[in-house]
């Protein structure tokens, strides 16, 4: 029997989107096991704590049909993306792509971290169409300046916002 293939779903999810757990589930079909990696990321100044976000990401994750959250699970991480997924005996980084701006970085990031560490392939899972412009970045900004985000996250994340910025925090 071979080795369980296991891959590595990286970000900051401040907050998660409708557009991430897109990502997720589709990621949980082509591997075994799934990370969901949570970055510290602080020079990106999260309007969530890591433990805020985690927290978020499972109780999206818990939405999901049974069947596919059986191999799924978060983790935070503050290191190398890919000493990170050595860690996790991970082979594979999934990285979601919106549009083709986001594959200048990506391939960069990909040629960066193949020359890390050669034994994790990166593998890139193209938006869905009606996720295709969906950011945390701009769901951030909408709630902040009091707009509705209801069509870009889920009602939970939706509070969530709505109680950080009604609690006079400001997003980026």
């Amino acid at each position: 029997m071979s080795e369980p293939l296991i891959g590595v779903y990286p970000g900051t999810f401040d907050p998660v989107t409708n557009g991430h757990m897109d990502i997720v589930a589709r990621a949980a079909k082509v591997v075994d096991r799934l990370i969901v990696g949570v970055a510290s990321n602080a020079g990106k100044d999260p309007l969530f704590s890591v433990e805020e976000r985690i927290a978020m990401m499972e109780t999206e994750i818990s939405a999901l049909p049974k069947d596919q959250t059986s191999h799924i699970s978060v983790k935070p991480f503050d290191h190398l993306l890919v000493d990170f997924a050595e860690s996790e005996n991970a082979s594979v980084i999934i990285r979601g792509l919106r549009a083709v701006s986001d594959f200048e970085y990506e391939f960069q990031m990909a040629a960066m971290n193949s020359r890390l560490n050669r034994n994790v392939e990166t593998i890139f899972l193209m938006a869905s169409d009606k996720h295709q412009f969906i950011s945390s970045r701009f769901v951030k900004e909408i709630g902040r300046l009091g707009g509705d985000v209801g069509h870009f996250v889920s009602g939970a994340v939706k509070k969530n916002l709505d109680g950080r910025f009604k609690n006079g925090q400001k997003g980026t």
